[in-house]
């Protein structure tokens, strides 16, 4: 097998880890009673391994491939999810959450296909703690919002683009890693790359609860989708800007880029509006909560009424005249 197959090869079953991870971590998100208590859940940690699964892999396919053809094929984490979970949790999309995802995955593919690379360099100190308090702070700001949010689909998305900005920017976080420990020769220079792996590993950690709290109450597609495209977004966004990192074909690239942009947004609000627009799914009873018991009005035959004959008048008798009752005495026997 060639290096470029054993990288599709390796891309693709990150994809399908990926998906599964986030089947599961949907199922316990509606399993919960508690939304900040998923840790107690073995199936959680199941999918934990799921998604490092799904990194390790992907990490893999970097090795053998290149960056243009690998990160595309990330973006089909999206459209295995939905056959996959109608398959294992009998849980189907509708033709408008089909329709979404893969305008998403077709936009986002097209967006990093079109992103050009540059020298590898890393990060200095003072742009990495810009950095992460930048980061630390629109996390901060998007998970304040969507606590204030009624709505459990809007509320879904905010979560789920502070979650991919997280995973984005513990994607820089581990190239720079990366870079400083080759150019330092290995384990000899761990304690100086100590700093930045405490800040991938809170990142990474930050992004799993936080998509694992967007995964309640608003199914499996839209969640999954916004943190889909929001990782790899932000990561470009951060290479462009700091890296030096471009579109390429230069001005007819960053127009196609930015069309990309437009439908992979356009995919997002068609599986938001999906969501939206879907009745209401039955949630869970909690144990111990007796089942509602809905009484159907019974319905009692009124009486039937019963024409009533008018009543007789009584004659009048003029004054003075005897009654029928009374006895007439002859004046002859008085």
């Amino acid at each position: 097998m060639s290096a470029l197959a054993l990288s599709v090869l390796l891309a693709l079953v990150s994809a399908v880890a990926y998906a599964a991870g986030a089947i599961v971590q949907e199922r316990v998100a509606s399993t919960t009673p508690r939304p900040c208590a998923p840790s107690r859940h073995g199936a959680w940690w199941a999918a934990v391994a799921l998604n490092g699964l799904g990194a390790l892999l992907h990490v893999g396919a970097l090795a053998y491939g290149p960056l243009s053809l690998v990160q595309p094929l990330g973006a089909l984490t999206i459209v295995f999810a939905l056959p996959m979970a109608a398959v294992f949790v009998r849980r189907g999309a509708g033709a408008a959450a089909w329709r979404g995802a893969v305008m998403a995955s077709a936009g986002l593919a097209g967006l990093l296909s079109l992103t050009g690379t540059a020298d590898a360099r890393s990060l200095g100190g003072g742009e990495r703690t810009a950095l992460a308090l930048v980061t630390s702070c629109a996390v901060a700001v998007l998970f304040v919002v969507a606590r204030r949010v009624r709505g459990a689909v809007v509320r879904s998305i905010l979560l789920a683009t502070a979650a991919g900005a997280a995973f984005g920017i513990a994607s820089v976080f581990t190239k720079t890693v990366a870079v400083d420990w080759s150019a330092s020769g290995g384990f000899g220079a761990l304690t100086g790359q100590l700093p930045g792996l405490l800040t991938i590993a809170g990142l990474a950690a930050a992004g799993m609860m936080l998509s694992q709290a967007a995964y309640r109450g608003a199914g499996l597609a839209a969640p999954l989708a916004t943190v889909t495209v929001a990782n790899p977004v932000v990561a470009a966004a951060v290479g462009i800007t700091l890296f030096g990192e471009h579109f390429r074909y230069g001005v007819t690239g960053t127009a196609l880029a930015l069309g990309c942009g437009v439908v992979a947004a356009g995919g997002l609000i068609l599986l938001t509006t999906e969501r939206l627009t879907a009745p209401a799914e039955r949630q869970p009873r909690p144990a111990g909560v007796p089942a509602r018991v809905s009484v159907s009005p019974v319905l009692v035959p009124a009486p039937a009424v019963v024409p009533m004959s008018p009543a007789p008048r009584a004659r009048l008798r003029p004054s003075g005249a005897p009654s029928r009752a009374q006895t007439v005495t002859p004046p002859a026997l008085r």
